[in-house]
């Protein structure tokens, strides 16, 4: 197992807190593996193995704990005596009603509780009903670039860090694809795989969806989509000129289960002169850049938008903010925020002309902050500054510690 410190070190500061630890996130994005490794860790602190309880609710071994009480009796007739019990909770959502369950845990015995889920019954405004000021939710993505690099050096054979950044953006970050070396074929095959077992457990049949080619195609419009604004109004229009008639209110239902089931993540436009959220003509990131392209299929002129993606992607794990910055001349690719600090970010592919260059610098001379501004490319260029906007190469940039 390759250790993540990213979610490691910060779901630990938790230990012994009363608070539940919620692992969410896509499916096979290292959650159970992050699980184990908390369990290691407490171990190596000294924790008596019979204070550590571990279900995995999609194994076998535990598939007769379907509901809210049988949880509770399980658990409650093996907690340990002589201290703390560490409970760990693996795709809890197979579990009835559990939110109930590890609630009255919490209240009643002196348990810390790590629990991980998949679906849409793990975000925030489906637990908070019954686990209101109990819970912090931790959300685990694919690999980032930099872990993708750990893994690459640990099992495989590591290439130059701009060279191995084009080989990520093609193979993605899903730990499983890269404890080897797969083809591109191969990789797409066990992506796919993911892509199908979300689509058809988490959202088909948790949702009863009748019309599953209306929500596919849907899918496929989103992830041809990537980057650029839209609403369920074009989509449904999309839809008509292909012969298929879908409501606006059915395209708005399945694109929230998709961002529910952790495939999508939704991206608001944010009016930075009037400073407010605007509600409409929203975009729309995959979860990985391999789910993308096992979907299409891979084009290189798709590249550009996968490094928007990328770039979005690694933002929310670094736990900002992110919007897209509307200005009267046009968009600022990010605009990201993190307690008290912002930065700007506009992302070119390349950059072949003093139009091109203009535009994507000129953009971000409009912002009347002292806030730092970034222009990230791939290509080839001289210096890292253009009155007082940083140029950084995409990869660079994933790689740095801070901004």
């Amino acid at each position: 197992m390759i250790f993540r410190p990213l979610y490691i070190d910060r779901i630990m500061s938790y230990t012994d807190t009363p608070f539940i630890k919620i692992l969410s996130g896509v499916r096979r994005s290292g959650k159970s593996t992050i699980l184990k490794m908390i369990a290691d860790k407490l171990c190596e602190r000294g924790i008596a193995q019979d204070r550590i309880l571990f279900y995995s609710f999609e194994s076998l071994e535990h598939d007769d704990i379907t509901t809210a009480k049988h949880l509770y009796n399980e658990v409650k007739g093996k907690l340990n005596s002589g201290g703390k019990t560490y409970l760990f909770f693996d795709e809890i959502q197979e579990v009835d009603n559990w939110e109930k369950a590890v609630n009255s845990l919490m209240i009643d015995f002196d348990v810390d509780i790590y629990i991980t889920g998949s679906n849409s019954r793990m975000m925030s405004n489906e637990i908070s009903t019954y686990l209101t000021g109990r819970y912090i939710q931790f959300h685990v993505f694919p690999l980032s670039f930099a872990e993708y690099l750990m893994f690459r050096s640990e099992y495989g054979k590591a290439d130059n860090t701009h060279a191995e950044f084009a080989r990520y953006i093609r193979f993605g970050g899903f730990p499983a694809i890269h404890l080897k070396e797969y083809s591109v074929d191969e990789a797409y095959t066990i992506v796919k795989d993911i892509y199908n077992s979300t689509i058809y457990t988490d959202i088909v049949k948790r949702n009863q969806i009748r019309k599953v080619d209306q929500l596919e195609r849907i899918v496929r419009f989103a992830f041809d989509n990537i980057g650029r604004t839209f609403s369920a109004t074009s989509v449904a229009k999309f839809l008509k000129a292909e012969r298929r008639t879908v409501d606006n209110e059915t395209v708005y239902s399945y694109l929230n289960q998709l961002v529910g089931a952790f495939i999508l993540h939704r991206c608001s436009r944010y009016d930075l002169q009037g400073k407010e959220i605007l509600k409409t003509q929203e975009k729309f990131y995959v979860c990985d850049s391999a789910m993308r392209y096992c979907v299409l299929g891979y084009k290189p002129d798709s590249v550009a938008a996968t490094l928007e993606n990328v770039v979005y992607i690694e933002l929310l794990r670094r736990g900002c903010e992110v919007n897209v910055g509307q200005l009267s001349g046009g968009e600022i690719d990010f605009v990201a925020s993190r307690h008290e600090n912002k930065i700007y970010i506009q992302i070119a592919q390349r950059i072949e002309s003093d139009e091109t260059e203009k535009r994507e610098y000129g953009r971000l001379l409009d912002i009347r902050d002292n806030y730092p501004k970034y222009v990230l490319r791939t290509d080839e260029f001289a210096g890292g500054n253009y009155e007082g906007i940083k140029t950084m190469h995409i990869a660079d940039f994933l790689l740095s510690p801070e901004w």
